[in-house]
């Protein structure tokens, strides 16, 4: 059965569809614009899920929500691949990094995306909350500095989940040249031809 994504554009779900070129799974998109005054996803998103976000996916009667899940179910339902080896420390790291991008790394970027949005008083703010960005980027570039991919060796699922929050800092919050490990890792993400491939079916998308 094909596996369907909710596509929003210009969104986290561009991961999964990343994740599916690399895994070679069958699947289907189904894209959605944001309101151009709001940014939000379309209320026909509420349809799919309750929450009325994306990425979700269907696939065999499910519908699941959340990138983490989604990408924890399509890396079990090819059989592990992309996921960790079971070296300890590599699978540690793993599943550090699978979480750690949307719990930690995530939440103060998007607090700094949205005030880069409001006009006077939203710079100010912005200028308390670079630090708190800058303190996670430069802990990152430490890691990629002696390591290939965020697990070890190889890149994984985790390799995957960071993308989205790296590619918002490098467009959004100050990721530069000061830190090319970083930036090397990027690099070496954007021209893998799965995630090429994702970026032809899905869309136009700003952070790439």
């Amino acid at each position: 059965m094909t596996i369907i994504v909710h596509h929003l554009e210009n969104s986290r779900s561009q991961r999964v569809l990343w994740l599916l070129e690399e895994l070679g799974l069958p699947y289907e998109v189904k894209r959605y614009e944001r309101n151009p005054a709001t940014m939000l996803a379309p209320r026909e998103l509420r349809a799919v899920h309750p929450l009325g976000k994306s990425p979700v996916i269907e696939d065999e009667g499910r519908v699941i929500a959340e990138t983490g899940a989604i990408v924890e179910y399509l890396v079990e339902k090819a059989d592990g691949r992309l996921g960790p080896s079971a070296h300890r420390d590599i699978m540690l790291r793993y599943r550090h990094f699978l979480h750690y991008a949307e719990g930690s790394l995530m939440p103060p970027l998007l607090v700094l995306l949205v005030l880069g949005r409001i006009p006077f008083l939203g710079k100010r703010a912005a200028k308390r909350i670079k630090p708190m960005v800058d303190v996670h980027l430069d802990w990152i570039e430490r890691e990629l500095a002696g390591r290939p991919w965020f697990a070890g060796d190889e890149m994984t699922a985790a390799d995957v989940m960071m993308s989205f929050p790296l590619e918002a800092a490098r467009s959004r919050a100050g990721l530069g040249p000061s830190r090319p490990a970083t930036i090397a890792w990027l690099d070496k993400v954007h021209a893998r031809p799965a995630y090429r491939k994702a970026l032809e079916v899905g869309g136009p998308y700003a952070y790439a």
